[in-house]
């Protein structure tokens, strides 16, 4: 997320990046999601305590997991939130189809990208497809052709790969706020 954060403020956007706590203890297992929540909620106020960005509207999202927590503060409301970025949103154990993780998004109001790739085990675009149908947030859905969860596409430099996303998410955010 850091090489992530850095292209995207080469873009003009401004970026902070953090470790969740078992990340930071140096442990396999996430934390539940109410320690995770607590963390990216911290994160949030600092960085606006700190004025860390310009404006008073905010963009959170992360990868994965990461962005699985970003849908859940979004769902649960933050103030000022002009959007959620998820890449590679993990919609499922991968081979577990039937785990949906899906509940707390129809609470979605703010608008949300979503980067899937289009081979992501972990649920793929036509799998999100339905969900999305009944979400009442505007959402995009930024397909990376080819790409697995990591945006690993077969045949292609993975910084081209990312370049890509890249440029999709600082185009989604441009198009909502002036960055």
């Amino acid at each position: 997320m850091v090489t992530c954060g850095r292209g995207l403020a080469a873009r003009g956007v401004d970026v902070v990046t953090f470790d969740f706590p078992y990340i930071t203890g140096k442990r396999r297992v996430p934390d539940r999601a109410p320690v995770l929540d607590a963390c990216f909620r911290s994160v949030v106020a600092t960085a606006r305590h700190h004025a860390l960005f310009r404006g008073d509207r905010l963009f959170i999202g992360g990868k994965s997991m990461g962005g699985r927590i970003a849908t859940h503060l979004g769902a649960a409301g933050i103030d000022g939130l002009a959007g959620i970025v998820a890449l590679g949103y993990p919609l499922h154990p991968p081979r577990k189809p039937e785990q949906l993780r899906t509940a707390h998004l129809p609470a979605l109001e703010a608008p949300l990208l979503i980067v899937q790739g289009e081979r992501d085990t972990f649920g793929t675009p036509a799998e999100l497809a339905p969900v999305i149908q009944e979400m009442r947030a505007a959402v995009t859905l930024h397909v990376v052709q080819g790409a697995d969860h990591s945006f690993g596409v077969r045949g292609r430099p993975r910084a081209e790969v990312h370049e890509g996303v890249l440029e999709a998410v600082a185009a989604w955010i441009a198009g909502r706020y002036s960055v």
